[in-house]
């Protein structure tokens, strides 16, 4: 049975889901499988340590003690940056994505939190498709990520 709790980014779950999501996405930059020191220089440009309360949130998704997916947001007042969204490959088109964006969501709202947004690749077009499906709609660029070529954001419903 799948859960999904909150957890913190110091713990040793944290670290070894996220350093999967970063592995799938530095291999998926570079079309072939990410070396270790990629993915140790994606982990120093992409900290995670402030997904935490108050400024923050990680949710980790476990079954059977096996992280098997995560999702983060950044609390910004009435905004909150989405980050950190992965589902191991074995479980993608389970319904496990949505379960966690619907949680992600609900600890947003407990926040005051009105509009969730995220920066993308469409290289990433399981997520894209996600978030199209989750309500998430295309807007203009609203940073200048080097990496991203697609912006969504979700107004979040009280």
């Amino acid at each position: 049975m799948v859960t999904i709790a909150r957890v913190s980014p110091s713990d040793a779950v944290a670290g070894r889901i996220v350093r999967a999501y970063l592995t799938d996405v530095a291999s998926r930059w570079h079309g072939r499988t990410a070396s270790e020191d990629e993915v140790d220089r994606a982990l120093a440009d992409e900290p995670f340590d402030d997904l935490v309360e108050p400024s923050g949130v990680l949710l980790v998704a476990s079954d059977g003690g096996q992280a098997v997916g995560c999702a983060g947001a950044r609390f910004l007042g009435n905004v909150a940056e989405l980050t950190k969204v992965f589902v191991s490959p074995t479980r993608r088109g389970t319904g496990l994505g949505a379960a966690l964006l619907r949680a992600v969501e609900a600890a947003c709202r407990e926040q005051g939190v009105a509009v969730l947004r995220l920066d993308t690749r469409a290289a990433l077009a399981e997520a894209c498709a996600l978030y199209e499906r989750s309500g998430f709609e295309r807007v203009a660029p609203f940073n200048a990520d080097p990496y991203a070529d697609r912006w969504y954001r979700k107004v979040l419903e009280p």
